[in-house]
């Protein structure tokens, strides 16, 4: 049976987090749901781990939009959703999607918390999400879906090692607003607490807006890193 959803999972040195990921998706492998782990070549446990717990885990070209590029590629489902290998669903995430494309929606994407101890996290995800539903642009962080005839016939997601999620938001805008789902993905929070919770917003400000002036995205991610 052809399945209706495939989730696209980029990683890269992951083994200590993929298993819980993963079998917090099993519910919806139950139910029919397609689960492609996309390993960027990992040097730890990462693609052993998740072997036995997914459909497929592909040796990708490392970079996480071609990682999720290569995933798409192999993904057999009529919906694609990208999941970051930090990040777990709400409960019942399928039949949302399916509701919000159902009704139209050739895209979308769910409101996020940040776990995590700072209370600043929770700032930041009230910020994101009212953001997100001002500019209909979505991060990676939301749990991107999109009808798959979409995203081909926009070439997936630029080759481009920062803010692809940002710039593939742009190009589906073109096509209709995002479906933004109240239900909430909820993303660890290790980005913020290991580098700085201010400084990281600061940061990413920062980024976005010189992506915003034009800026080369490799010049912008050896600023990220």
């Amino acid at each position: 049976m052809t399945p209706t959803l495939s989730v696209v999972i980029p990683v890269l040195d992951e083994a200590a987090g993929i298993e819980g990921t993963l079998r917090a998706l099993a519910p919806l492998r139950a139910r029919g749901v397609e689960v492609i782990v996309a390993d960027g070549g990992s040097t730890d446990a990462t693609a052993q781990r998740a072997r036995p717990l997914a459909d497929r885990v592909l040796d990708a070209p490392r970079g996480r939009a071609r990682q999720m590029n290569a995933g798409a590629a192999l993904a057999r489902g009529e919906v694609l959703l990208f999941l970051h290998a930090d990040t777990l669903l709400p409960e019942g995430a399928d039949g949302l999607i399916r509701h919000a494309i159902d009704a139209g929606a050739a895209w979308g994407r769910f409101d996020v918390s940040i776990a995590g101890r700072p209370w600043m996290l929770r700032v930041v995800a009230a910020f994101m999400n009212a953001r997100s539903r001002w500019t209909g642009i979505a991060t990676g962080d939301q749990a991107v879906f999109v009808r798959r005839t979409v995203f081909e016939r926009l070439g997936g997601f630029p080759d481009q090692p920062l803010m692809e999620d940002v710039e593939l938001s742009a190009r589906l805008r073109t096509v209709g607003p995002p479906a933004c789902l109240v239900a909430r993905v909820t993303t660890s929070g290790r980005r913020w607490e290991s580098r700085g919770v201010w400084r990281t917003i600061f940061l990413m400000w920062r980024l976005r807006w010189r992506y915003s002036r034009g800026e080369s995205p490799h010049t912008l991610a050896r600023a990220y890193r």
